[in-house]
């Protein structure tokens, strides 16, 4: 049997969910192209309720909870939008006068890949926790290693799918969803930050490690094992 479900927990995830399902709806209004709205929210349809199931048996930390939350805020707005349409250079150009497109020379729209980098460096830290709530490694670099290969995996996984979706669907819907903006190696570039997100976070881990002896993933996700399954 599982430990019981934090206390603490329910009030902060109650109010996740109240911010959340009040930017959802903001977002909600009147997005750039409709149709392509409704494929993304496929993986929103797909997250939540994968967590509100497996919450039966494994509870993440708060930490990832929080994480989770800042990375579907951030595939929310991709959605209203479309990832290679989000104006993020016009609001940083208004801020501060700057354009970052400008300083960098990018010549595309670099939402999409800058959330597939941050897909890798804040889901590998769940994955991380999850990990040690399954398995008991002898060496710990397993922990890293597999989950750096589950964060590439479902990385890959995700870029197949949008290669389906713009097969079935082609034209104008395709493109939005598949979001390559004209480059034949987007696909390729997606996955690779998606992996150096997920050994940045490594990095981060191994720094709070040293900084403060503790490996919090591994304690969170040793700590909700089944009592049977823990006991000698």
């Amino acid at each position: 049997m599982s430990p019981p479900f934090p206390p603490t927990h329910r009030r902060f995830l109650i109010a996740l969910a109240v911010v959340y399902a009040v930017w959802w709806l903001i977002c909600a209004h009147e997005p750039r192209m409709r149709t392509d709205w409704w494929l993304e929210n496929v993986l929103i349809l797909f997250i939540i309720p994968f967590l509100l199931i497996t919450g039966r048996w494994f509870v993440f930390s708060r930490t990832s909870y929080a994480i989770t939350f800042v990375f579907l805020a951030l595939h929310t707005l991709g959605a209203h939008y479309t990832y290679s349409e989000v104006p993020y250079d016009a609001w940083f150009r208004r801020l501060t006068g700057i354009s970052i497109d400008e300083t960098f020379g990018w010549e595309r729209n670099h939402f999409d890949r800058s959330v597939h980098f941050l897909y890798g460096f804040l889901c590998t830290w769940p994955y991380r926790e999850a990990f040690y709530y399954v398995a008991t490694p002898r060496r710990t670099y397993w922990s890293y290693l597999l989950t750096l290969c589950f964060s590439a995996a479902t990385s890959t996984l995700y870029e197949l799918l949008e290669w389906l979706a713009a097969v079935l669907y082609g034209g104008e819907l395709g493109m939005a969803f598949l979001g390559t903006q004209g480059d034949i190696w987007d696909a390729h570039w997606d996955m690779l930050l998606a992996a150096g997100g997920a050994l940045l976070c490594f990095a981060v881990m191994l720094l709070i490690q040293a900084a403060t002896g503790r490996d919090f993933p591994r304690e969170w996700g040793e700590s909700r094992r089944p009592v049977a399954a823990s006991a000698p």
